[in-house]
């Protein structure tokens, strides 16, 4: 927040169906707020803060975050699609996606430490570098998603799929797979891997 000009604090209020779509926010803080089927789409959402907010059938498809702050902040059935995270305020940066569409985005070099991905779509989402510790990817389509020199220990990926991860190039100290899919560790390999036990 720039400190020459006075931001405008929203407590626990509820925003219902209103639409952002390529418009801007300015200096605006948003404490305990509910978002429901709000349009973000294309909204310059830079340098305003969100913290302990519930968005819901929110559409945040390409939206720009530049310096935003998250904190604690729950996405719930949301389209948040080729959007740049990496780019959001680091000393607010805590998230919860629930149902929700991330593909084409990229959390690159972040930390996600704990982060629960609950029934997501992450198409082709960058995890490069990023600190994913004790983050739970739970029934997660991770088809073309990258981790590269990224932190897994104690991730859980026991229910994730469509993954490729190579243990070779990434932390992974007791990451929790499935038997079943286990094949997304092995892919380099060229292995042909019959997944039934008869």
């Amino acid at each position: 927040m720039s400190e020459s000009q006075e931001s405008v604090v929203h407590e626990d209020k509820t925003f219902t169906n209103i639409d952002y779509t390529e418009k801007k926010l300015l200096n605006r803080a948003f404490v305990r707020c509910e978002f429901i089927n709000c349009n973000f789409t294309k909204s310059d959402l830079r340098n305003n803060d969100f913290e302990g907010c519930h968005f819901k059938q929110c559409n945040f498809s390409m939206a720009v975050i530049d310096g935003a702050g998250f904190r604690d902040a729950i996405f719930t059935e949301c389209k948040i699609l080729g959007v740049n995270f990496t780019r959001c305020n680091r000393l607010m940066f805590s998230f919860s996606f629930i149902k929700s569409y991330l593909d084409y985005s990229t959390f690159f070099g972040t930390k996600l430490r704990k982060t629960n991905f609950i029934d997501c779509s992450l198409k082709e989402v960058d995890f490069t570098k990023t600190d994913l510790t004790e983050a739970v990817f739970g029934n997660c389509d991770l088809i073309g998603a990258t981790f590269l020199n990224t932190t897994l220990e104690r991730t859980d990926f026991r229910t994730a799929y469509n993954f490729g991860i190579d243990p070779d190039m990434n932390k992974m100290r007791k990451a929790k797979f499935s038997i079943m899919n286990l094949n997304g560790l092995l892919y380099k390999y060229h292995l042909d891997i019959d997944e039934n036990r008869d």
